[in-house]
């Protein structure tokens, strides 16, 4: 099969493709302005250059290009989404965690397969982002309590999750996207455990390779709250003002500049706008200098007491009601991917005023801030830590904007919303599973009866759906609908198996899943599935074997973004507290990605009797 009469349509298309995938990959645009970007090429260009039938009616009017918006598997995602929020909100996950780290015998191993398996079961039920989020803590725990760097086990957690999502319809919302592209394309949708089976195989693969052969491919990396513990557990970063009073004006600077303290050491200094770093060779401290240092509470109480030209920095303003002889204690923060911090600096979102709490450092991507604090803009997974007494923690607990990566205080669910949220969330479940009523019809009612029985209130409900997940999933729906139309799909699977030759079936099929498995490295997973998923109806069709096998083929290839920490978001959750860099995730990532592509194609054939 040939690729011929290529047209206008067909070019334009090709070229907003490699487009998409160029800006999707580069971590500098947010993907929420390209996805709307996509939406608005498409509409602008069958504007100005309609696709007509013969009888002169246009194929891809605005209406058909901006659908994905009420697309029901985008509904469905959202109201999944509302739903684990209510989960989570209750407690009852944590709880859950905890009883199973309890029976671990105080063996490392143990406890990370435990834990593990919890999350590849939770996460085939639920979306994998709360699951990761809520595990967190728990890898941290496990990592405190066996001496570990958290850089060893938390990559686990992201792999897990997104390997546990391949088992059911409900594990992903890239799963419900392709079944709704099936549907669309007149094939029956897949049901809840279709694809249980074969999902579980390579979630066991993924399972075994994340525990035997991963710790000896991850970094041996300490976070930025382990550092600052290396000698103590209250070790933290603090800015000190020098004023002209100081007794170090004039001084030479070096990083054991308080060696008599026996502890704080300076990580850099700020002098009228700019940052610098160690060596300080040659470099004598003046009035208006700025230090950070590490340090504890009590050393840096003694060093303001021996030096009154020393103040704590006025990068921020922080809540008068703050006690300094209350029960202060030092806590790590993640930045949620719903985060409102999101985008702004601390000193913008007003978050110290908002908690009365202080913000003592900072900590984007697995990389200590080399500037001022006050001018660190969030992002999802950044750090933060943060002093508080304990009735401003039990705050920060509920603010859906941060979550704690390190647990300081024991909290139990209520079990008032815990049953409920587990009832609303078992009839969801079930009803879909045993096809009672459609999942779009199921997950819209717990939606709704997560908000009616306030388990959660309107306001958290609406902060759980990611403006990210829509316009991206409504993009790469309107870029498939495209494809399909002006027979761009069928020009790709031509090439697809023009490279594949006479290849048998089983031979197609894994060559395209090694290239949806690639593809969904670079760019997010819902819209590397929702692209391939008319491609591979295609190619189907014309070797002549069911849609279904390459519907599933396109869940479980799409699923495979290890290898890069931006295609999925619970490896960007992770990447922060693991202290991890771009290559720990090529390096890990990769094989597993060659090793389910494997396992694949040695399975799938003969399960499927091709």
């Amino acid at each position: 099969m040939e690729i011929v009469n290529l047209t206008i349509h067909n070019w334009f298309l090709f070229a907003l493709i490699f487009s998409t995938v160029i800006f999707y990959a580069n971590e500098n645009i947010p993907m929420e302005l390209t996805a709307l970007g996509v939406i608005a090429s498409l509409l602008l260009f069958f504007q100005i250059l309609p696709l007509v039938d013969e009888a002169g009616i246009n194929q891809l009017p605005a209406n058909t290009i901006i659908s994905g918006f009420a697309n029901p598997a985008l509904i469905t995602v959202l109201a999944l989404l509302i739903i684990g929020q209510g989960v989570t909100k209750s407690g009852i996950l944590t709880l859950l965690s905890r009883h199973l780290l309890s029976i671990s015998m105080g063996k490392l191993w143990l406890a990370m397969l435990i834990s593990l398996l919890a999350v590849l079961c939770i996460s085939a039920l639920m979306n994998n982002i709360p699951v990761v989020i809520i595990f967190i803590p728990i890898i941290q725990t496990i990592a405190q309590r066996f001496h570990v760097p958290a850089s060893k086990l938390l990559m686990p957690l992201s792999f897990i999750a997104v390997v546990g999502g391949m088992t059911t319809l409900v594990g992903s919302g890239t799963n419900l996207l392709v079944s709704q592209v099936l549907e669309d394309s007149g094939n029956t949708a897949l049901s809840f455990f279709e694809f249980t089976l074969p999902g579980l195989v390579l979630a066991l693969t993924g399972l075994a390779y994340v525990m035997i052969v991963a710790p000896r491919l991850l970094p041996n990396r300490t976070n930025l709250s382990h550092r600052m513990r290396e000698r103590s557990e209250s070790y933290f970063l603090a800015e000190l003002d020098i004023t002209g009073d100081s007794q170090l004006v004039g001084k030479s600077l070096r990083v054991d500049l308080f060696e008599e303290l026996s502890g704080p050491s300076v990580r850099m200094l700020h002098r009228l706008g700019k940052t610098i770093l160690p060596p300080f060779t040659g470099i004598k401290l003046r009035e208006g200098d700025v230090i950070a240092l590490s340090s504890t509470r009590a050393q840096l109480s003694g060093l303001m007491a021996s030096d009154p030209g020393l103040t704590l920095s006025s990068s921020f303003t922080a809540n008068s009601q703050t006690d300094e002889t209350s029960d202060q204690m030092i806590v790590e923060m993640m930045v949620t991917p719903l985060s409102s911090l999101a985008g702004q600096t601390i000193k913008q979102s007003h978050f110290e005023q908002r908690h009365g709490c202080e913000v003592l450092g900072f900590q984007h991507h697995a990389k200590m801030y080399r500037s001022r604090l006050d001018r660190a803009k969030l992002s999802p997974g950044d750090m933060l830590l943060v002093k508080c007494d304990s009735e401003t923690l039990k705050n920060l607990r509920d603010d859906l904007d941060v979550v704690l990566v390190e647990f300081s205080i024991e909290e139990l669910p209520n079990w008032s919303v815990a049953n409920r949220a587990i009832f609303i969330f078992l009839g969801v479940v079930l009803s879909a599973a045993f096809d009672i009523v459609p999942i779009l019809i199921s997950s819209l009612t717990g939606a709704l009866a997560m908000v009616a029985l306030n388990v959660i209130n309107l306001q958290q409900a609406a902060r759980s759906l990611d403006l990210k997940i829509v316009t991206t999933i409504a993009a790469a729906l309107a870029l498939g609908e495209a494809m399909a139309v002006t027979g761009t799909a069928q020009s790709i699977a031509s090439l697809i198996l023009s490279l594949t030759g006479q290849s048998s079936p089983s031979l197609i099929l894994s060559a395209f899943f090694l290239t949806v498995a690639v593809m969904s490295n670079l760019i997010s997973t819902k819209t590397c599935a929702v692209l391939f998923a008319p491609i591979g109806i295609q190619i189907a069709h014309t070797i002549g074997i069911d849609p279904r096998i390459f519907a599933i083929t396109i869940i479980f290839a799409a699923n495979c973004a290890f290898a890069t920490p931006f295609a999925y978001q619970t490896s960007l959750l992770v990447m922060g507290p693991g202290s991890y860099k771009f290559k720990d995730f090529f390096k890990v990532g990769a094989p597993l990605v060659l090793l389910i592509w494997v396992v694949y194609s040695l399975f799938i054939p003969w399960f499927y009797g091709l």
